[in-house]
């Protein structure tokens, strides 16, 4: 499997991977849609890898329980040695980022 995607196929990916967890829980899409606030059909066209709105990505993460998964996309890298830790600390601090 090649680490690289398309935008296309980074966003099939995500849409089948969110069918995969509702199914898990076992779930209908009217259910989670309904939970979510978005209309069934922007549910079925995400889950299809149609492009839809970050708010509604958002939306289906928190109903689907992925949230955290959602909020570490953009993660930054782990330091590589204690100044890295130690200076990106204090980086927090003065602009008073605290989580």
């Amino acid at each position: 499997m090649s680490l690289f995607y398309s935008p296309q196929e980074l966003l099939t990916t995500i849409g089948e991977r969110a069918k995969e967890c509702r199914l898990a829980t076992g779930r209908r899409q009217v259910d989670i849609a309904k939970s979510a606030g978005v209309p069934v059909s922007t549910l079925k066209r995400f889950e299809a890898g149609s492009n839809v709105g970050l708010d509604v990505v958002v939306r289906l993460a928190l109903v689907l329980g992925a949230e955290r998964d959602l909020a570490n996309l953009f993660a930054s890298p782990e330091p590589g040695s204690m100044d890295e830790l130690l200076k990106r600390n204090r980086r927090r601090i003065r602009g008073k980022r605290m989580s």
